[in-house]
């Protein structure tokens, strides 16, 4: 159950879907200097390895050097700042940086005729951007487990209308993979905080003469509560010169000021800042739809699901033959499912119910155990004693690589959903239907059927609107682990 945000005592409680605990006030920039450590060791020691092994002079110095310009590239890019964590470790930004290194040191080599021959180099530098992803994804997943513990945290003030501020609350609690707690609020008119955040001062609404007023009270809530950051969420009663002022008072005491635009679940990159006759816009970039990003898309779909097909047909055989002798039957299950843009198509998967499954489906509908549009049960009896053990290992859902193949599906997207769940359908859950449904997704590495309709839904919308194909790998990568823990398979 969900825990409110409270402070008391000077105690902070930190809203989180799983836990509740006292934050502890530890800075969160430790991961600056072990960053750029392990910047330096992924990029010096591969290199350096390398360089050695093509009989390079001065190894050593050349790797140092090239190591140098590298973190110069990181620092000028602002790999290293705190806000770029917050949406993982993505692989796109280090590839960048990558080639702008290869650019930095083929402009030394044109003007100071420095280095070893461009074939060397670039030979030298492969091995350390692979080193280097590894390194940062290590990096983040340990950022992550820190902050499962509530540690680290930026501590938080936010100034709005009462709805405004649980609004932010809300948000916040949902996830711990942020680097926020919430500490207090400063509420404009005289709203109800119904999450239980305590409200440190109170602005009067509609009185733009009262910026001076705002400043001297946030200011001293943020210094009383040791806010580090100050969020404010903008609205009628808070923008223009009054927001502007509240910003310089913060500015001139050391603080940062964040405003919260009002959109969601919307990826960093899809965001860009702009500008017109003194007022700052937000340019959010439409989702990916078509262009070289889908294509490499597809040809990802399509190969992997060969090569997959190929390799997996020996296990293919052995669970064919589980599923034939436990239960008599069709070894294939084949079920009409909705695809991109409402098309229905046959899906496929080793069989793991009995026979006449559908038919005593609805017998069971009242023990259903899921809410929002699907049905699951923990314990379905119909299922066989083999279909346990592929549920359990998302066996079942392998000859969907077929599906992959012939594109139906992808390797990742939304959960397929049956005619009859998308009937049901309101206008925002039909948006999961803009993109091909996945083999695995965002749902299946995120606890399965465990979850609710509307986090279900939630996810599957997130992929809809920020996919990429580096996400897609992440999540392929995410799916191994999510497999063999089983949560959520039945």
């Amino acid at each position: 159950m969900r825990q409110s945000t409270s402070a008391v005592s000077g105690q902070t409680i930190r809203l989180t879907p799983h836990r509740s605990t006292t934050p502890k006030r530890t800075a969160d920039g430790w991961y600056v200097p072990v960053a750029v450590c392990a910047d330096s060791l992924g990029m010096a020691l591969p290199t350096g390895v390398a360089f050695s092994a093509i009989g390079a002079a001065h190894p050593v110095q050349q790797a140092v050097a090239i190591t140098f310009v590298w973190v110069l590239v990181g620092l000028a890019a602002a790999r290293y700042a705190s806000s770029t964590w917050d949406e993982g470790a993505p692989v796109g930004p280090v590839v960048r940086d990558w080639l702008v290194l290869l650019g930095a040191l083929a402009v030394l080599r044109t003007v100071f005729g420095l280095g070893e021959p461009p074939a060397a180099v670039l030979a030298a530098l492969c091995p350390s951007l692979a080193v280097t992803v590894v390194c940062r994804k290590a990096i983040h997943r340990r950022i992550l487990a820190v902050r499962r513990r509530a540690r680290g945290l930026r501590r938080v003030l936010v100034v709005g209308e009462a709805g405004a501020v649980d609004a932010v609350v809300g948000q916040l609690a949902e996830r711990t993979d942020h680097g926020y707690v919430v500490v207090g609020a400063c509420v404009l008119g005289e709203g109800e905080v119904l999450s239980g955040l305590p409200v440190s001062a109170r602005l009067r609404a509609g009185a733009p003469s009262a910026a001076d007023e705002d400043a001297v009270a946030v200011s001293e809530a943020a210094e009383a509560l040791g806010a580090d950051l100050v969020f404010v969420t903008a609205g009628r009663h808070m923008c223009g010169d009054r927001l502007r002022r509240l910003s310089w008072a913060l500015h001139d005491r050391g603080r940062r000021l964040m405003v919260l635009p009002g959109i969601v679940e919307v990826a960093r990159r899809r965001v860009r800042i702009a500008s017109a006759a003194g007022l700052t816009l937000l340019d959010v970039s439409p989702p990916t739809r078509r262009g070289l990003p889908t294509l490499l898309k597809a040809a990802t779909d399509r190969a992997g699901s060969l090569v997959l097909l190929m390799v997996l047909a020996p296990l293919f055989a052995l669970l064919a033959l589980a599923v034939r002798m436990t239960s008599p039957g069709p070894v294939i299950y084949r079920q009409v499912r909705v695809g991109r843009d409402g098309t229905p198509f046959p899906m496929w998967k080793f069989r793991t119910m009995v026979v006449d499954a559908d038919r005593m489906k609805g017998d069971l509908a009242e023990a259903n155990e899921h809410d929002g549009h699907m049905f699951k049960l923990r314990r379905d009896p119909r299922v066989t004693s083999a279909g346990r053990f592929l549920r359990r290992y998302s066996l079942d859902e392998l000859p969907q690589l077929a599906n992959v193949l012939l594109g139906h599906m992808s390797l990742v997207g939304p959960r397929p959903p049956l005619p009859e769940e998308v009937a049901r359908y309101d206008q925002v859950e039909m948006r999961r239907l803009s993109v091909k449904p996945g083999l695995t997704g965002l749902w299946q590495v995120s606890g399965r059927s465990d979850l609710s309709w509307h986090e279900t839904v939630s996810l599957d919308l997130r992929y809809v609107d920020n996919w990429s194909w580096t996400w897609d790998m992440t999540v392929m990568a995410r799916t191994v682990r999510a497999v063999l823990d089983g949560r959520g398979a039945y």
